[in-house]
């Protein structure tokens, strides 16, 4: 296991030991007109644009909800806040909400942040996966489906896991990484895999539905105390959230505006980015979860990944017409 791989999996661990046993500090609050406040931790990222999206809706659009968005640099930091109660739910790799459910931390995945719109970028060099062998390759994390693509794509060309040396980097460095040399390519979220292409300094060698049709990536999860506490104010986030993915959809100027409020990204980048992201059909299928479990399992990234059954509940998303 590459060292910084290791390093990540023992930090995250630690956050899941250190915060299961402060998991109940969440404080449940409401405006003074009685709207319930609902906080949501996330990345400036593409893949989260129906939540910037529902964000941005005036509060008279909300019978129910007060919605405050909450900005982390990074998923470690995000995690800590979620298991310790700080915020009621986030859009968060599924990955890491899967492996904080198995610590014990009590939470629900009510729906997708997006569908596809993950590419494996490389340098012009590589012209195959064959290529990369000995070569380095970055991830955001090991639990996160980039790593997952990434072992699909190695085992599409008949290549091991190991044939490749596999190092985490945020997400921000990796462009620059690829760039400069450090690395031959990486797969992560949007927008970073756009930029490199967008600025000719690297190209894709697959996109995330060729290695693996309907992959999951993000999701959005909640605090299973904040459901049972205000189900009205929870169905009525979903219900907005759901139109805010169809206005995502459209991926017009509006769209555009909206998300560089919340990431810093030039109009080509962002272009690009969308045309890889979808955002309709948001439900999380069990066929689908299990097959993301199954992957958990094969890779040894986690023992007990949870069950379906146990940490997915679609009934509000299945509620919004």
């Amino acid at each position: 296991m590459r060292k910084g791989i290791l390093f990540m999996t023992l930090f995250v661990a630690t956050v899941f030991t250190l915060t299961a046993c402060r998991a109940n500090e969440a404080v449940f609050r409401k405006t003074e007109d009685g709207k319930q406040i609902i906080k949501i931790g996330y990345l400036p990222i593409t893949h989260a644009a129906p939540l910037f999206i529902e964000n941005e809706l005036d509060d008279d659009q909300f019978e129910h909800v007060k919605l405050e968005l909450v900005k982390f640099g990074s998923w470690p930091e995000l995690l800590d806040a979620l298991n310790t109660g700080r915020i009621d739910g986030a859009s968060v790799l599924i990955e890491l909400a899967m492996a904080a459910k198995e610590q014990g931390i009590d939470l629900k995945a009510v729906a997708l942040g997006h569908r596809d719109g993950n590419a494996v970028v490389v340098s012009d060099d590589i012209k195959s996966a064959k290529d990369l062998k000995g070569k380095n390759f970055a991830i955001p994390h090991r639990l996160s489906t980039h790593n997952v693509l990434l072992y699909e794509m190695l085992k599409k060309e008949q290549l091991k896991y190991d044939d490749v040396n596999i190092i985490e980097l945020p997400p921000s460095e990796m462009p620059a990484a690829l760039s400069e040399g450090r690395i031959h390519g990486y797969v992560v979220a949007e927008p970073f895999g756009a930029l490199s292409v967008a600025i000719n300094k690297g190209k894709v060698l697959y996109q995330s539905e060729d290695l693996w049709v309907d992959s999951l990536c993000c999701a959005i999860v909640l605090r299973s105390e904040l459901i049972e506490h205000d189900r009205d104010a929870v169905q009525e986030f979903m219900t907005q959230y759901v139109k805010a993915g169809e206005q995502a959809q459209m991926k017009n100027e509006q769209t555009y505006e909206i998300l560089t409020k919340y990431m810093n990204v030039e109009k080509k980048v962002m272009d690009l980015s969308l045309q890889w992201i979808a955002y309709l059909n948001l439900r999380l299928n069990a066929k689908e979860y299990e097959q993301l479990r199954q992957y958990v399992i094969e890779m040894k990234l986690a023992e007990n990944p949870p069950k379906y059954q146990d940490f997915v509940d679609s009934s509000f998303i299945d509620q919004v017409k």
